[in-house]
């Protein structure tokens, strides 16, 4: 299947294999999730602010509010998947089944993004030191996040990961052959993989913006939910990649470095551990 033709069409519908009313408790029951967490991590932003580096968090710390971050901004758009997962294979188990074999399906996604998180640490410490040692080295930085996340939107990784996150049916149905130990969270971390595939140019963007920058959390998990789940998400991919490398050329000429790169200022680097 072609880009363009992906573009038409339409991601996983709650009418496939789970009742609308079913669907719509489950994708609430996450969706509450993802506000209590997004609520978490709001209050610890609160105490941070944004600046270079690891902010003098410890790595068990940030892996822990990591995992928190994502579960904000990730359980909105997988919360279809996980539910007809769950739906497709447990007709007739009750609803306290589901809901356990469910969030062992969102444990194993969130697993899969934070064993990200470990390569976003290591991003984040280098970049600090550099930014301490080198103030100008910001703007470079800054403008090469921008353009590895535009360039992603436009690669053939991306095109495949995001198919698979719109119309994940047919995967889902080649799950169902995997063993029953541990399939829910095995199952949630081979989907969450696809999903790092897809979005992790966009989790790049946070290094010059600002890692705990709620207004640029809130903006990339709006750009992921409107490419998985509208109709014409893949083209909406492609302009958010046009805007990336604009962002990218509007950085390394040095313009607007408050608003483009707070997150690489030297002021971060230098607070005191936090956790």
């Amino acid at each position: 299947m072609t880009r363009d033709a992906a573009s038409t069409v339409p991601p996983l519908r709650s009418g496939n294999l789970l009742p609308a009313r079913k669907f719509v408790v489950a994708w609430s029951l996450m969706g509450l999730i993802a506000l209590f967490c997004w609520l978490v991590v709001v209050a610890q932003a609160g105490d941070m602010g944004t600046g270079a580096g690891t902010m003098g968090m410890a790595l068990p710390f940030f892996l822990l509010l990591w995992a928190v971050m994502m579960a904000a901004m990730m359980f909105p758009s997988v919360a279809p998947v996980a539910v007809t997962w769950v739906r497709s294979i447990g007709r007739q188990s009750s609803g306290y089944v589901r809901a356990a074999r469910t969030a062992e399906f969102a444990g194993g996604y969130v697993l899969a993004w934070t064993l990200f998180g470990l390569l976003v640490y290591g991003i984040l410490a280098l970049t600090g030191e550099l930014v301490a040692g080198h103030p100008t080295a910001g703007r470079w930085i800054g403008a090469t996040a921008f353009l590895l996340a535009g360039l992603q939107q436009f690669s053939p990784l991306k095109d495949l990961c995001l198919r698979h996150c719109r119309s994940p049916l047919g995967q889902l149905m080649r799950y169902a052959a995997y063993r029953p130990r541990a399939r829910d969270l095995r199952v949630g971390m081979h989907h969450g993989l696809y999903c790092v595939g897809c979005c992790w140019g966009l989790m790049i963007v946070l290094v010059p913006l600002g890692s705990m920058n709620m207004a640029a959390m809130a903006a990339v998990s709006v750009v992921i939910f409107v490419e998985k789940l509208w109709r014409l998400g893949t083209v909406f991919a492609t302009v958010v990649g046009v805007v990336f490398v604009a962002l990218a050329v509007v950085t390394a000429l040095g313009l607007f470095p408050g608003v483009l790169v707070p997150g690489l200022s030297p002021s971060g680097a230098d607070m005191k551990m936090m956790g």
